[in-house]
């Protein structure tokens, strides 16, 4: 199928526009290659401070000349989603031996909880944590010695900034393993009913852990179509995954099975062989492109937003809001996951999963099909479905039909012909917003605003019973600048408890909100942020507000906005407590949220 022609000009027009960095970079990567594997460079000094503890892997790593495989991990075990990597070392050691490779672990990075910060002070590091495990992962292969990386890390910052990190150290092969989600629990609509009721004092906090508890119950990610797996869809769309890798569960032999078999790839692409496939080919921009029509394809969570463009730009290519816009409007809603339906990601992997969908918009023209992927060339794998042959990962073709309509439709009879984005655009800035989770009903809301400058101000006001009527909730100082750019997910219970009453009400915020956020009509990322005087910072109660995600607008109505001085806030509370002071260089050097809000790219 030919490609969409709308695809091919977004693409061009990356292209061109990132001509001067994408060729900059691809000469440093270049440059890097040419010296030849990293090992060759290092003394017997420096190798056998490297090789000391490695036991029985002594001699083939003394010997150079099979592939030393470093593993950059994000354990720990108190994210579900990365407890399963614990066993993971040993099992990629074993792998790596079978096939006459070694494999070490180059460094840990840091991976934080958005579910345990969410609405607490912690959450102001979750985004500059990005930035972080990029350093990490810097520090873990400034060593040298490694032939290939593979990259363990599933949930929200870590997935991105390990993609940084792997743009960074683009002239080696880099394959990502991820740990598969959790088997389902309670529903997802269930578990937010049980949050509306006790934010409305319905019932007691314990009736509430008991729900909280039967929803996040086991190892692996969270079951609902958030930021985390939204990572692993774009992994399987970039081509930085094994083919149908994402989306099996923890623990189980096929996930086993797969962790092996990337180990085994990882080995035989390195330069050592005749299938040299360094990161810096399969992160190009039509891969970047491939990410943007999965994002809008799936309904996926807002955060890439930021995210696409940091990793993007840690790879030479340029990504802007237009881009994300023009591909969601000829990319078709296909999927309905939690927040935009009531299935989970085990029941989208089961009714076809991104196989199916990936097969499907190869056939539509919507994808970039001739991209370079850790499987080799061409997407066309990526349709195929991973099974059990022997202990092994055998491949067998994907099915060809949706096995469940209601959670996984084609792109020729989609849930909505558009993505499930809009960039919006106005007097008060730039911004996006999540439609695919929102009635169409409510893609337009006109209301006066109430002003707030934090999260807890929201919650008092309603507590007090102040938040009554039709109303357009702005909540500013909440960008990169101020506090670190939080998400505001704590405020979803109260937003729905309003909108479940028939008020007409919507958020408008510089910070973010949760990818798993979307029933109520949200203005996200408003750019320039109230902190740099953007029109946010010029509102005052009572301003009408119109959001109109059909036209992608947002604007204050009978307004003159440049003749008001712009609100000041005291953020000076913003740099103590929970490590917030070690941040304070982060927050001055932050970049804007159109541009990926990054520091170190």
């Amino acid at each position: 199928m030919a490609l969409h022609p709308k695809i091919a000009d977004v693409t061009d027009r990356i292209r061109a526009r990132s001509e001067g960095p994408r060729r900059r970079y691809l000469d440093n990567m270049a440059n890097a290659a040419a010296e030849g594997p990293r090992r060759a460079h290092l003394t017997c000094g420096n190798q056998a401070h490297a090789y000391a503890p490695m036991g029985e892997d002594k001699d083939a790593l003394a010997a150079g000349i099979a592939p030393n495989i470093g593993i950059i991990s994000a354990y720990n075990d108190m994210l579900s989603a990365h407890q399963p990597f614990e066993r993971y070392p040993d099992l990629i050691r074993a792998a790596a031996r079978d096939v006459g490779a070694t494999a070490q672990v180059a460094g840990g990075v840091p991976a934080m909880c958005d579910g345990v910060t969410q609405g607490q002070t912690g959450m102001e590091l979750s985004l500059f944590s990005r930035d972080v495990i990029a350093l990490a992962a810097g520090v873990g292969l400034s060593h040298n010695t490694f032939d290939a990386a593979l990259y363990l890390g599933v949930c929200d910052k870590i997935v991105p900034g390990l993609v940084i990190a792997a743009a960074t150290f683009g002239y080696i092969p880099s394959i990502f393993l991820p740990a598969g989600p959790m088997t389902s629990g309670l529903p997802n609509d269930e578990k937010q009913k049980v949050r509306q009721e006790f934010a409305k004092g319905n019932i007691t906090r314990k009736e509430l852990m008991a729900a909280e508890m039967a929803s996040y119950h086991g190892p692996g990610t969270c079951t609902f179509y958030g930021t985390a797996n939204t990572n692993q869809m774009l992994m399987e769309f970039m081509g930085l995954h094994l083919p149908g890798a994402s989306f099996v569960n923890p623990n189980t032999p096929l996930r086993d099975a797969l962790t092996v078999a990337g180990v085994e790839r990882a080995a035989s692409i390195t330069a050592l062989g005749n299938q040299y496939t360094p990161a810096s080919d399969v992160l190009d921009e039509r891969a970047f492109v491939n990410g943007l029509v999965g994002l809008m394809a799936t309904g996926g969570s807002t955060n890439l937003v930021l995210h696409l463009p940091a990793m993007a730009r840690a790879a030479g290519i340029v990504l802007t809001l237009e881009d994300f816009a023009d591909i969601s409007e000829v990319t078709p809603l296909m999927a309905k996951v939690y927040p935009n339906g009531l299935a989970d990601v085990n029941h989208f992997h089961a009714a076809g999963g991104l196989g199916y969908m990936i097969g499907d918009l190869l056939n539509a023209g919507l994808l970039h099909d001739d991209t370079k992927t850790v499987a080799g060339d061409g997407l066309e794998r990526y349709t195929q479905e991973p099974t059990l042959k022997d202990g092994r990962v055998a491949y067998a073709p994907g099915t060809k039909a949706t096995l469940n309509d209601k959670i996984l439709r084609p792109s020729s009879d989609p849930f909505h012909v558009h993505g499930g984005l809009s960039q919006l655009s106005g007097n008060l800035g730039v911004g996006v917003m999540k439609t695919s989770a929102v009635k169409e009903s409510r893609h337009i809301v006109e209301a006066p605003a109430r002003i707030f400058h934090s999260q807890d101000a929201v919650k008092a006001a309603f507590k007090a019973g102040e938040l009554n009527e039709d109303t357009i909730i702005v909540v500013r100082f909440q960008g990169p600048k101020s506090n670190g750019m939080p998400e505001l997910h704590s405020l979803t219970p109260i937003l729905s408890v309003m909108q479940g009453r028939g008020q007409k009400v919507a958020l408008v915020t510089d910070g973010r909100m949760s990818g798993a956020s979307g029933k109520v009509p949200s203005a996200i990322h408003v750019c320039p942020e109230a902190a740099d005087g953007g029109p946010i910072a010029k509102l005052r109660d009572g301003d009408t507000i119109r959001l109109d995600a059909t036209k992608g607008t947002i604007d204050a109505l009978n307004v003159d906005l440049e003749s008001r001085e712009p609100a000041r806030a005291d953020l000076t509370g913003n740099g103590t407590g929970v490590g917030r002071e070690l941040f304070e260089v982060f927050r001055q050097n932050v970049g804007l949220a159109a541009h990926g809000a990054g520091v170190v790219v």
